[in-house]
């Protein structure tokens, strides 16, 4: 009787300590680490992408691939205009070939009747997102300009020193 009593407390045991050594499947959410924010190129890309689905009226099947779509090429766009700062003519002429390589993706997932309307509203799209674009990046220049990140790494910025209370050569001589 105790011998079996100690083996039934034993498989017990036993049998405890290996579903306590297996990790979990289910991970606790961390709520301490922030949210992953999205980039300027990203926020312009789902904007853009949003009002086409919804001009166009997409499914939600062709929304996911327009929004890949559209990631890429405004991504592109980006670095072009990043690139090219102050040229407008070849800005124009770079991201015009973007939007075309575009167009020849969009062929594939939108209907007929949809990439006729998307066709026949390319230029305003193009406008949408260029306006969109240029007010991102002026708003960005001014609050660089008013606020302007510190100077080194330690959080030190250049600017006015602290006033030092001046000292005439009588009282200097005596304060020692």
């Amino acid at each position: 009787m105790r011998k079996s009593l100690a083996l039934g407390a034993l498989l017990l045991a036993a049998t405890l300590g290996v579903q306590a050594q297996q990790p979990s499947l289910v991970q606790p959410q961390d709520k301490t680490q922030p949210s992953p924010r999205l980039s300027d190129v990203q926020v312009r890309a789902k904007r853009l992408s949003d009002q086409m689905a919804r001009d166009l009226r997409l499914n939600g099947y062709q929304s996911t691939k327009l929004r890949a779509i559209n990631e890429d090429k405004v991504s592109k766009m980006a670095a072009i205009e990043r690139k090219n700062a102050g040229n407008a003519k070849l800005i124009d002429e770079q991201c015009g070939l973007v939007c075309k390589e575009r167009d020849q993706e969009l062929r594939a997932v939108l209907s007929t009747d949809q990439y006729s309307d998307y066709y026949d509203s390319r230029s305003d799209f193009y406008k949408f997102d260029k306006d969109y674009a240029a007010r991102v990046t002026n708003s960005n220049f001014v609050n660089s300009v008013q606020n302007p990140l510190p100077a080194s790494s330690r959080g030190a910025t250049i600017g006015p020193a602290t006033p030092k209370a001046r000292t005439t050569g009588a009282s200097a001589v005596r304060g020692r």
